[in-house]
Parts: C-alpha cells; structure tokens; sequence
C-alpha cells in the first residue's frame, strides 16, 4: 500500500502587543481570522524576554502547529520607519531594540513589525470600512487617540515613521496637560478618558443614574458606565457623548483640511458608542471644515473590523511585504 504524505499550507498570523493583552491569529486571504490565542502582557518593568517569550506562545499557538509563512506585529508605541526597532512604548519594555530580527530567529519566519493603529488602518482599508477607496484616515479612540493614514492605497509611515499621532494635535493652546508634557492635546477632549472626565464634571452640576452606580464617588467612574448610562437615556452621559462627539468632529476638520481623504474611519472602544458619539461628530466637522458648503465632505464611518483590526492589518503586511519580494 502506497503512502500519502500531507502538508501543511502555510499561514498568515498577526499579533497585535498592547499593554494589558497579546492577541495572535491566523488570517486567510480574505481577511478573515482563522484562529486566535492570547496572553497576558507581562508589563513595562519586566525582562524583554519574558513580553517576546508571550509573543512567541501566542504566535505558535495560533499556528497549531502550521508552517508559518509571515508573521506581522502590532506594537503600541514609537515604530522607527525601518520597520526593525520599537523605539519607544509606553507599556512595554522595548526601547530602540532590534525586535523584527529577535522574533524572526525565533519563529524562524519573516517579520513585519509596525505600529498598531497603522495596522488597523490598513486592515480597515483593505478589507473593512475604507475597503475601495485609495486614500483614508483611521482614528482610533480608546484611552487616548491613534490614527493611520493610507493615501494613493499605501500607508504613510512618514520620515521617522511616527506620521499618524493624531492625539497629540494641540487643538486648545494653553488647554488641558497632557501626559505628552504638552498642553491642549486632542485626546485631551476626545478620547474614553476625556468622556469620563467629561461625564464627571456633568455629574457635579446635574441629577444622574451615574451617582447611583459610582456609589456617590465620582473617581470611581469608567468610561463602560458612561456608555451603559448613555444607552439607557441618562442625560448627563448623553451630553458627555456629545462634547465628545463635538470635539472629535474638531479634529477630523483639520486632519481632512490636511489630507483630503475619501474617507474618515472611527475606531476604537469609545467608537462602538456609534451614532452617539458619530453624529455630533459629524455636525462639528461640517461646520468646522473650512469651504464645507464648496467640497466633497468626507464620510465620517464606524470601523468594520473591531479589536481584531490590529492583528488582521499586521499580517497584512507582512503578506504584502513577502509578495514584493
């Protein structure tokens, strides 16, 4: 009787690294993830191979025991435009080392290694929100503001390849600090932690159910509350959303005054708020645009691909950069 070996196709995986999780999966050519596997980020203060020996499970786990054709990375933090050094990240242990050629001799695999917002951006424009159009901006919202720009259908890295860093647009001169060290940040009014403060100085001046579930201790209010009280009808978390929304819309003006995008997509947690974050956001950017009533104003859209977006867009890449070799 004859023998019938079979092989194993090789896979795509993307891991996105953030502060609190790393999150790998295989992703099939139509952007679609396969399989995930997680660990926990083992902090800022630990050895740096104790995060990559996390990267490295979560990675091969993910595969299951496939070849691994690729491999793609979402860092948080300062990506240098070679794409090989995370030069600085505000949660993890990285700063200027070679961390594309470390976690390639170990999977024994090309490496991509990016910036997560730009990974989501690419994956909202390949495959999500922005797919079809050449030229896109991805904001994400969580605790503060990231963001990616895709312009001619290719990701704009910029000179250091820090381009993207939409939160720390001075948007109040002489406004809010900013753990930046600046003033008037962006982020600082548009962000989940400007919805919380926000909700917080609203909870001072009116009645909400808010009182209720901090227990009458507004220190102890999360943004998840205040998306929980808006969806409820509460008002004081309505017009936390609003001013928000406003702010965001701000924003978006001058990254479209800039840029002149088909398309602006919103992302992040505080995005999944949809149209009550989204519709005051886009009243503010007609009317803060400048020649509104005379141009094409973009479409301001929620993301497609949630919070896999990061680890769909960085094995992206790093199936992008195989096929031009």
């Amino acid at each position: 009787m004859c023998s019938v070996t079979f092989t194993a196709t090789p896979v795509w995986v993307g891991v996105d690294v953030g502060g609190t999780k790393v999150l790998a999966g295989v992703v099939d050519d139509l952007g679609r993830v396969v399989r995930t596997a997680r660990r926990t980020t083992p902090g800022r203060r630990v050895d740096i191979a104790h995060v990559e020996d996390a990267l490295e499970a979560a990675v091969l786990e993910a595969a299951a025991g496939a070849p691994i054709a690729g491999v793609g990375v979402a860092a948080a933090g300062f990506v240098d435009v070679t794409g090989q050094r995370v030069m600085f990240a505000p949660h993890l242990p990285w700063q200027g080392e070679d961390v594309r050629q470390r976690l390639s001799d170990r999977w024994g695999a090309p490496v991509v290694l990016d910036n997560d917002a730009n990974c989501a951006a690419v994956a909202e424009s390949t495959y999500g929100a922005a797919r079809g159009c050449r030229s896109a901006i991805t904001v994400t919202m969580g605790t503060g503001i990231g963001g990616g720009i895709v312009m001619d259908g290719r990701l704009v890295r910029g000179a250091n390849g820090m381009a993207g860093e939409f939160g720390h647009m001075q948007v109040v001169p002489g406004g809010r600090a900013c753990e930046c060290g600046g003033h008037g940040c962006w982020e600082q009014y548009s962000s989940g932690n400007a919805l919380v403060r926000s909700a917080r100085e609203l909870m001072s001046e009116k009645p909400s159910v808010l009182e209720e579930s901090t227990g009458g201790e507004p220190p102890r209010l999360t943004g998840p509350m205040v998306s929980d009280a808006a969806a409820a009808g509460d008002l004081v978390a309505r017009e936390a959303f609003i001013s928000v929304g406003d702010w965001l819309g701000v924003g978006v003006a001058n990254l479209v005054a800039a840029l002149d995008p088909d398309v602006v997509v919103v992302g992040g947690g505080v995005s999944a708020a949809g149209d009550r974050l989204l519709g005051p956001a886009r009243d503010a950017l007609v009317r803060s645009l400048v020649g509104a009533a005379h141009r094409g104003v973009p479409p301001l859209v929620p993301a497609m691909l949630g919070p896999e977006a990061g680890l769909v867009g960085a094995a992206e890449l790093a199936r992008q950069a195989q096929s031009r070799r």
